[in-house]
């Protein structure tokens, strides 16, 4: 069985929306102009692109990320992994021809029966509706968190609102740096 594992910029109230300036959201790039770059906050980024197997995408992730990703260097290493793309309306022509082995699930169904398979660790990037489908299934198995100390009110979060029964999480790491950023590493108990 495969690790899934959700990364996420949040900030302490659970906004996910926009950390990098994407357009369209009052507070873009929140990440980066609200609050003092510390190299060491990002260490586990480096670490899960170099852990990863293979890359699980929502579609409204994939079309934001394929045409930038690609080409930058600090996400060299995802040019090589195979990417999944969780959609019901994408086809094989809406795919990018620069990024790799790229294959179309439709359903979360595909997502358990990916996980099923041989290899290690899936990451999710982004991805915020299909973050909260995945957890609400119970799919995701540990979660990588950089929280801000930030509250951002309105905005995409990264769980959702839904009536479900509680799930317990075990703190597996963790690290608060000079910025007030904190990484928080959770395992799914289950």
């Amino acid at each position: 069985m495969r690790t899934l594992i959700s990364t996420a910029f949040i900030s302490l109230d659970g906004v996910v929306e926009a950390p990098g300036g994407e357009p369209g959201y009052r507070n873009a790039g929140w990440t980066f102009k609200e609050v003092e770059f510390v190299p060491e906050a990002f260490e586990i980024k480096g670490r899960e692109q170099e852990e990863a197997t293979a890359m699980l995408l929502g579609r409204v992730s994939y079309q934001a990320f394929s045409p930038v990703w690609p080409q930058m260097a600090e996400f060299a290493r995802y040019r090589t992994l195979p990417k999944y793309v969780v959609s019901t309306t994408l086809t094989d022509a809406d795919l990018v021809s620069d990024w790799g082995e790229t294959t179309i699930l439709r359903s979360l169904d595909d997502v358990a029966a990916l996980k099923r398979t041989d290899g290690g660790p899936i990451i999710v990037h982004g991805s915020a509706s299909l973050n909260q489908a995945l957890s609400d299934a119970g799919l995701i198995d540990r979660y990588h968190l950089l929280v801000y100390p930030l509250l951002l009110g309105a905005g995409k979060r990264l769980f959702s609102a839904t009536d479900k029964d509680t799930q317990k999480l075990r703190l597996v790491e963790h690290e608060v740096y000079p910025n007030g950023v904190q990484k928080q590493v959770f395992d799914v108990l289950r």
